[in-house]
């Protein structure tokens, strides 16, 4: 019989055959463990009582791993919030940054390297083209948000930047862009091309990936003519509306996983089924796909990040050497008001608010309110997941 609970569910019925033939990094076992355990008694949480009618609940607490589809709502509310307070009065826009397939296989050997030569080619980039005279000739505010799936859960590393319209100049000016258009896109394509296979060559030149059988000096001169074969894509989308609609926009990429509870339908003895978007075809129309279930589980741990690297970054003006004093800066080159001092959330607020619920509120009497009777302890920790001796 079918079942749908969700990506947890999958780790817990296909991950001892899956473990049987796979060893996994520290980090992809610290995501895993913390998935299976997330809102379960391992991870303790406390009773709670209606202060009426009696009625009890048990509350386990969550993971917080970034990796884990239930823990990311409360986490992007709060990355929200905190960037409300960063944003500029102009147009935003969003651009996509994307690695050729034919990367895919140091990508899986060398992420870590391979994700750093991607930040560092299109920061390098976009600063480089909001530093011309030609199109701004200031310093700019971007951030960058790293994806590295596409809707089936394959390989497709690329990079959401949010760019705000204009450039602070060393005078202290805001220079906007020409309106709806901020760098052209062929242009950024190969200049960021340039950049990656330069940033890697010098990561192979430093010995750090030499020993990679496809980094060889003949097997390199032919990934390097692959790579040039064509362009690199770099899609721009339309400018964005206000502050408001920048942030609803952002909100749909800095905190997303590879995959959400809501789009596993169900979970057999034998596959796991999925929703995906067709490509192509407008009104969000999707289909399902069914896939082994150590298929499904071998496609989701590759976008497991390695253990402290950080997939949301921000620069120039955003840096955080000297953020506080550029946004200052920038917001009286534009005659704007400086931000009210941010309002930190209560939980209870976040629940009714988000949640659309009374969260302390007995669904049962109606009358009366949940109140702590007593903490659950967490359980001992487990033995984290094995692979093959």
């Amino acid at each position: 019989m079918a079942s749908h609970g969700g990506l947890a569910e999958v780790l817990r019925t296909f991950g001892p055959a899956y473990l049987a033939t796979h060893t996994l990094s520290p980090g992809t076992a610290k995501a895993w463990r913390a998935i299976c355990a997330c809102r379960t008694a391992a991870l303790g949480g406390y009773v709670e009582g209606c202060d009426r009618c009696g009625t009890m609940r048990q509350i386990y607490h969550s993971c917080r791993n970034r990796h884990c589809p239930r823990c990311q709502t409360r986490a992007k509310e709060a990355w929200l919030a905190a960037r409300r307070r960063e944003l500029l009065p102009v147009p935003y826009f969003h651009l996509v940054f994307t690695l050729p397939h034919a990367l895919n296989g140091l990508i899986a050997r060398h992420p870590r390297r391979l994700y750093a030569c991607l930040f560092a080619a299109v920061s390098n980039t976009l600063s480089e083209f909001a530093a011309n005279p030609r199109w701004l000739g200031g310093e700019p505010a971007f951030t960058l948000v790293l994806h590295t799936w596409k809707q089936d859960l394959g390989r497709h590393v690329h990079v959401h930047a949010l760019v705000a319209g204009g450039a602070l100049t060393a005078a202290g000016e805001w220079v906007s862009p020409k309106p709806g258009f901020l760098f052209p896109e062929k242009a950024l394509s190969t200049v960021y091309r340039g950049k990656f296979i330069a940033a890697l060559e010098e990561e192979r030149a430093n010995a750090r990936l030499r020993e990679d059988p496809a980094l060889t000096n003949t097997a390199w001169r032919q990934l390097k003519r692959q790579l040039y074969v064509h362009d690199w894509v770099v899609y721009a989308k339309q400018p964005l509306g206000g502050p408001a609609q920048v942030l609803e926009y952002l909100g749909r990429y800095t905190h997303r996983v590879a995959i959400s509870n809501e789009r596993i339908v169900s979970i057999d003895e034998a596959e796991v089924a999925f929703r995906v978007r067709v490509n192509g075809e407008g009104g969000g129309k999707k289909r399902t796909v069914r896939v082994p279930g150590a298929e499904f589980i071998k496609r989701f741990v590759q976008h497991v990040l390695p253990r402290g690297f950080k997939r949301i970054r921000h620069y120039g003006l955003l840096g955080p050497a000297h953020k506080s004093a550029h946004l200052a800066a920038a917001r009286t080159a534009l005659a704007a008001p400086q931000p009210q001092p941010a309002v930190i959330e209560s939980v209870a607020a976040f629940m009714q608010r988000v949640a659309k619920i009374e969260w302390a509120a007995c669904p049962h009497c109606r009358l009366g309110q949940f109140m702590l009777l007593q903490a659950i302890a967490p359980q001992p920790r487990g033995q984290p997941p094995r692979g093959p001796p």
